[in-house]
């Protein structure tokens, strides 16, 4: 059985990503590398919220990013789930906006993803907030899913 992974909105911008600093350039390297691997190994599946997020960006790539997450799944977004972000921002969990990080993982969590992979390793991807976020799923009787970039899950599928 695939592993479940839902992708986060940095990842098809990181794919597209146009800057050549070697950060960036680094970052959209790892991404291509992971998603040419992943889109046999794991399950990618993607929500309304990452949809949106990307629609209503103005920049070059736009359409590339909507087109390389067309075909994946979409999550649905259940009227638990907008319970979730709000515990999530009540707790200091994530930022208060309720379209953006708590929604994220709130729906990762809610749908029993085995991962939840992006680019944002400061309210998602970051090992100093994991215990918090545990604790408050585990609170909430939710599923933990593991916040990764991809850099991590190709390691992890190399390993493999």
């Amino acid at each position: 059985m695939k592993t479940v992974v839902y992708v986060e909105t940095s990842i098809p911008s990181f794919y597209f990503e146009p800057r050549t600093d070697p950060e960036m350039v680094a970052r959209r390297e790892w991404t291509r590398a992971w998603w040419k691997v992943a889109l046999e190994k794991q399950e990618l599946v993607t929500s309304p919220a990452v949809i949106d997020e990307l629609e209503r960006g103005d920049y070059p790539s736009r359409q590339e990013c909507l087109d390389l997450v067309a075909e994946l799944p979409v999550l649905a977004i259940e009227e638990p789930v907008m319970d979730i972000v709000e515990t999530y921002i009540a707790r200091h969990v994530m930022p208060s906006d309720p379209a953006g990080d708590a929604l994220h993982l709130a729906l990762a969590s809610f749908h029993r993803c085995d991962f939840l992979v992006t680019w944002n390793c400061t309210h998602l991807a970051n090992a100093n907030k994991f215990g918090h976020i545990r604790r408050v799923n585990t609170l909430l009787g939710l599923f933990v899913p593991a916040l990764v970039t991809p850099l991590e899950l190709k390691e992890m599928d190399d390993e493999h």
